[in-house]
């Protein structure tokens, strides 16, 4: 059975199909084709082209017209996907009304094709990351204020820090998805503009009339027009990237964590179950965070597309060689990771799994040690900071030396009965009685969700 060539192995997990759609060779050459159609309406909206040949042209204008193969085979001949696909346009025309052909492409170069182009798939793609983004903060927003109040080992360095909430997790999650959002929003009117400069960017060919058809244009394609062509000045899409690199980072960063909660060791906060999911090809007790992995690989393969972007940023004069080329199948690349990064980011949210007996029994695995801290604090008011953090050292020590629980030493320990009752002592070495502000935290970051959803 012969297959169509492709990435359709990998696909349904490394991306997301609606934004693997927008990037296909289908979408590509339509939004290009939508550029045509629409520079031929604003010409002929500002006279300079008759209205009797807008309708071929735009009949003319669908995707499902052309061999793609036969493009591809073009391209590298002709250096990009624009010169062969207008020469393809003109003949289709031609093929139903001869003078109607005269006026395609009137004015344009093949990179405000393509660049426009581009600009109206990432209108596209932006939308859809915005939407997954919107629901995966409404999911983790939930999850936050579920667990806002369960206890958990804080790590730092790997080690048990001090106890730390879920919810208070769940919410640095949150936060840096909420960013994100921002970010988006902010950078919507520098990235959605129309690029239409002819030539040199001067817009010669067209005369005084240049300046009314690019209007034009923009308006048909409900793009901003620039203060001027930006043809070889790509802050705007590499902005863009940098951006997808953000939220590649935070969603990894989401993702580890995951895996390591999910650790045998740990065993604390699971993905999802699922018939087939996360299973070894050898061990049958295996589950293995495959949901995470993707939230891992995409952070570890986006940096890289990203500083390619950067990389191709000092463009040479008007219109540039190689550099430009290098923007071709890199934006849409990371787009595509990062579709699919929020795919399975929003699985996790929604459905994990949490298993507080195992956090408190962790919390225990140090014997109190984790709550030393919240010990010392309270004695260093009654005997001075140094003699309590020193103190307090010690008794670690012994209760580590000598397999006890930190309680237990501590009621041995003079210094410290002196000063401190057992119900004192029983208080302070309470889990749930040392989270600090983690329920606070959590209500801001809901908040700040809430503030952006609104």
């Amino acid at each position: 059975m012969t297959q169509r060539p492709g990435n359709q192995l990998f696909d349904a997990y490394f991306t997301a199909h609606d934004m693997r759609e927008v990037f296909c060779d289908q979408g590509r050459v339509q939004a290009m084709l939508d550029f045509e159609a629409a520079l031929a309406r604003a010409e002929a909206r500002v006279g300079l082209i008759p209205s009797s040949a807008v309708a071929p042209i735009a009949a003319a204008c669908e995707a499902g017209l052309y061999d793609f193969a036969a493009l591809g085979e073009a391209i590298a001949t002709a250096g990009n996907s624009a010169i062969p696909l207008v020469k393809a346009l003109g003949k289709q025309i031609a093929s139903s009304d001869a003078e109607a052909e005269r006026y395609v492409h009137l004015g344009a170069t093949s990179q405000d094709v393509m660049d426009s182009g581009l600009v109206l798939q990432l209108r596209q793609a932006l939308a859809l990351i915005e939407d997954q983004l919107a629901q995966l903060a409404d999911s983790l927003a939930a999850q936050a204020q579920r667990f806002a109040t369960t206890p958990l080992a804080g790590r730092t360095w790997l080690q048990h820090a001090t106890p730390v909430t879920l919810g208070m997790k769940i919410a640095g999650w949150l936060g840096a998805v909420t960013r994100s959002r921002q970010r988006l929003q902010e950078l919507k009117p520098r990235l959605l503009v129309l690029q239409f400069g002819g030539a040199s960017g001067t817009l010669a060919a067209l005369g005084a009339q240049a300046l009314p058809i690019a209007e034009a244009l923009a308006e048909e394609l409900q793009l901003t027009l620039p203060e001027q062509p930006w043809h070889t000045q790509r802050d705007r899409i590499v902005e863009f990237g940098a951006v997808l690199g953000l939220i590649a980072g935070s969603l990894g960063k989401f993702g580890r964590d995951i895996s390591l909660l999910m650790q045998t060791e740990a065993a604390e906060v699971f993905e999802p179950a699922a018939p087939g999911k996360g299973g070894s090809s050898t061990m049958p007790h295996k589950r293995n965070p495959v949901g995470a992995a993707v939230l891992i690989g995409a952070a570890t393969r986006v940096p890289g597309l990203v500083s390619t972007l950067f990389s191709a940023m000092p463009q040479e004069h008007e219109r540039s060689l190689g550099l430009w080329h290098a923007e071709w199948e890199t934006l849409p690349e990371i787009c595509c990771l990062v579709s699919g990064s929020l795919q399975q980011a929003r699985l996790l949210a929604d459905g994990l799994e949490v298993d507080a007996a195992r956090m408190a029994r962790n919390l225990e695995l140090t014997q109190g040690l984790v709550l030393a801290e919240a010990v010392s604090i309270v004695l260093a008011q009654r005997v001075g900071r140094d003699t309590a953090h020193h103190l307090l050292e010690q008794c670690c020590k012994r209760a580590v030396a000598e397999q006890r629980h930190l309680r237990a030493v501590l009621a041995d320990e003079p210094q410290v009965t002196a000063e401190l009752s057992g119900a004192e002592l029983d208080d302070l070495l309470n889990p749930a009685h040392y989270l600090g502000q983690a329920q606070v935290w959590v209500e801001r970051a809901v908040a700040e969700h809430n503030a952006l959803t609104v």
